[in-house]
Order: C-alpha cells, then sequence, then structure tokens
C-alpha cells in the first residue's frame, strides 16, 4: 500500500517531499460507480449575439485585443508574495497576489481560471503569455487579465449588448461566472443555469481611448445620452454567443443528477486530440452526486457540432460532492473541493474506469476556497484561485502530468 501511494503521487505530479507537508501521507478512497448519465441531458445549441448591435458598437467604440489590454498604461500592480501564506498555499506552489483592495474586497469574489495554455498550443499570445481570472460582483461579472511577465493586471467588465430605442447599448452580466475556458479568440463563460456565455477576445471595447466612452461614473454601465459608461472600467467585452442547453434551464439551486447540467465551473484540456471543453456541477452533500460533461472542440470553430448542436462525448458522476473545479490532463483527472471557510479546501487526483467510475482517489489539502482549474503545459502547474477575502491568491501546484 506505501508503494502504491508513493506511485499515485509521482504520477500527479505532486512531489513526495511536498506531499508529506501538505498531508502526512495521502488518503486513498475508492470512488462510488453510478449509472452512467444521459449524454442528451448535456447537448447544447448555439445562437448569436445581436449582430446589428455588435456592428453599431464597433462603429462607436475603438475596438482592442489582448495585448493592448495587458501593455496598456494605468494597469495595477501584482502585490507581495504574503497572500500565499494567508491562503494556505501547499508547499512549492508559485502564487500571485492581487493588489490589497482586491485581496479584501468582498463586494468583487474570484472565481474561474484559464491561461495562454488553453488558448494556443505554443502558449504564446502576440509576445504574451496572460492568465485569466473571473469575479462575481453584485450584478456584475469582471475578468482580471494578469501579465506574470510584467507583474501586472487589469478588470476588463463583462456586457451584453442590445437594442434599445434604436440604439445600441450594453448592459451588466448577473451570472456566477464559476469558471472560464479560453479556446482561440473565445472566451466561455460559464453560466450556471444556461449553459455557457461566450466572448470574443479580439472584440475588446477601450472606453478610455474612444470619443463616445467613459470611464468615469462608476454607477453607470451601457448609453447614457452619447456616452458609454462600464462602471469605471476602461474596457468591457460584450458577449458575442451562447451555447445554451437544448432541454432548457437547469435548477438554480438544486443537483437532480439529469437533466441540463447546472454548469457550475469549466476547463480546456489541451493534452488530448481533440482538444475538449469540460465543464460540472457544484453539488452539495446529497443525492444524487453532480455530473461532469465532455464536448470536443474544434481548431477554428469551437465546441463540435452539427446543425448547431453540440453533443458531449463524455457524462459521469463525480467523485465527490463539493466540487469547485476540475481539469483532465493526459488522462488524469484534478478536481477542487470546498469545504467552507473554516476548514482548508482539498484536491482530488484520478483516472477514470473503464465502467463509467473513477480509480482510487488520491485527496491533498490545499489552500482555503480552491475554485476554478487550469493547466499551464509549459510550466506544468495546476491552477486555481483561492477565494476569500484576506485568503486570496492566485496559484499554481507543480503537476507532471500537466505538460
Amino acid at each position: 500500500m506505501i508503494f502504491q501511494r508513493a506511485t499515485t503521487a509521482r504520477a500527479a505530479g505532486i512531489p513526495l517531499a511536498a506531499l508529506a507537508a501538505i498531508v502526512p501521507g495521502a488518503v486513498h478512497a475508492p470512488a462510488r460507480a453510478a449509472a452512467a448519465p444521459d449524454r442528451g441531458d448535456v447537448a447544447l445549441r448555439h445562437a448569436a449575439t445581436s449582430a446589428s448591435a455588435l456592428r453599431a458598437l464597433d462603429g462607436r467604440l475603438r475596438r482592442s485585443g489582448v495585448n493592448a489590454v495587458l501593455r496598456a498604461s494605468g494597469a495595477r500592480k501584482l502585490g507581495k508574495d504574503r497572500c500565499g501564506k494567508a491562503a494556505a498555499v501547499p508547499p512549492g506552489s508559485l502564487a500571485y497576489c492581487f493588489d490589497r483592495k482586491d485581496s479584501r474586497t468582498k463586494t468583487w469574489v474570484p472565481q474561474g481560471v484559464t491561461t495562454v495554455s488553453d488558448a494556443v498550443a505554443d502558449e504564446d499570445w502576440n509576445g504574451d503569455h496572460p492568465m485569466l481570472v473571473s469575479w462575481h460582483g453584485g450584478e456584475s461579472v469582471r475578468v482580471t487579465f494578469v501579465d506574470p511577465d510584467r507583474r501586472t493586471y487589469r478588470h476588463v467588465l463583462l456586457v451584453q449588448p442590445v437594442q434599445k430605442g434604436g440604439r445600441a447599448t450594453f448592459g451588466d452580466i448577473d451570472i456566477h461566472a464559476g469558471g472560464i475556458a479560453w479556446f482561440e479568440n473565445r472566451l466561455y463563460v460559464a453560466d450556471t443555469t444556461r449553459g455557457f456565455r461566450v466572448f470574443d477576445m479580439t472584440r475588446i471595447y477601450d472606453l478610455g481611448s474612444s470619443e463616445s466612452g467613459s470611464t468615469k461614473r462608476p454607477g453607470r454601465v451601457g448609453l447614457h445620452g452619447s456616452t458609454y459608461y462600464g462602471h469605471g472600467h476602461r474596457y468591457v467585452m460584450p458577449q458575442v454567443a451562447t451555447w445554451r442547453y437544448v432541454g432548457g434551464r437547469a435548477p438554480s439551486g438544486t443537483c437532480r443528477g439529469e437533466g441540463p447540467l447546472r454548469t457550475s465551473w469549466t476547463a480546456v484540456d489541451r493534452t488530448a486530440w481533440p482538444p475538449s471543453l469540460i465543464a460540472g456541477e457544484y453539488c452539495k452533500d446529497e443525492k444524487p452526486r453532480g455530473r461532469v460533461a465532455v464536448w470536443p472542440l474544434r481548431e477554428g470553430a469551437g465546441p463540435v457540432s452539427s446543425g448547431g448542436v453540440a453533443r458531449a462525448s463524455l457524462v459521469a458522476s463525480m467523485p465527490d460532492d463539493q466540487i469547485q473545479g476540475a481539469v483532465r490532463t493526459n488522462g488524469y483527472w484534478w478536481f477542487t473541493r470546498g469545504r467552507g471557510r473554516g476548514e482548508r479546501g482539498e484536491m482530488l487526483v484520478t483516472r477514470a474506469d473503464l465502467f463509467g467510475g473513477w480509480d482510487d482517489v488520491t485527496r491533498h489539502t490545499i489552500s482555503h476556497g480552491p475554485e476554478d482549474l487550469s493547466c499551464h503545459r509549459g510550466a506544468r502547474r495546476i491552477w486555481t484561485v483561492a477565494e476569500y477575502a484576506g485568503r486570496r491568491a492566485l496559484w499554481g501546484l507543480p503537476a507532471s502530468a500537466c505538460h
């Protein structure tokens, strides 16, 4: 049994010395098998956002992209490394800290994580290597563009374009944004009850350099008079499409184990061919257990679809409850499990078996409040974000299976 523990830890990529510091011996437990969920429950239908509204906004506002957002003046500085200790990040991890204000705010809460490694195979976005973090705040959602090379970051407000009174405007997006996945020029944002909202990484409006835009009036969003506002943000990114469940909306507060998936988090697996989009449910300690689903991705096109409908290649019950995020890398599955504010979270590492269940699950105690996951292949790290104010950090754990 000791040999089995050592083998599992090496395969997962967690150094044994660090593992001993995290937990005195990894905890193994078989995951219960369950009847295979119905793949038809998670079929997704594509729909485009108002083309006329987007064209009108393109004509009024300066259109920008990822590199311009990263390189523009006025970015916030990543804070000192004390956040790793406060969040109880495991030994051997790399941690990035937000500034004092963002580390302590309870108005905004970080949730989703994705990196340039998800976006492109060579992990290089025209010379930059960004990481993205989603936050929900009241009735708004923002995405933080983190530049680890310059040690800076900037918030971009996500908005939904609409036509009102024959004029193009945009409004807030009121979702949890529990997960994000960047694939090529598209950013997929988890919409808990509906599926995914899609954003174009080449269509980011720069209100600060647009004659019709303003970075003032934090209480305003969209068109007021002849000026566009974004709650004080310089940059806003409009929704361009959706992928919604064919069967309608998922329940808002209860996991049923069937029907449309409660899309709590999402990730990209670029270690498989074809690459895949992954999503799953956060479910409390209840029956039935939450599900995870996988949809194949096509380069240059997004989810593989027929007639505008994308069908999952895999749907399975998850190995435990309270799963906050997951990613698959070279056949290994990594799951974060939250245990409330009073306890540190867990990382579960396992592989899918041939019978719709999971091999032995290796459990490791990690940071407080771990959330969505992303594999940064070149760095061989699995990244997540610790969500709690005062215990907040963007951090990555060494993982040799992520490559």
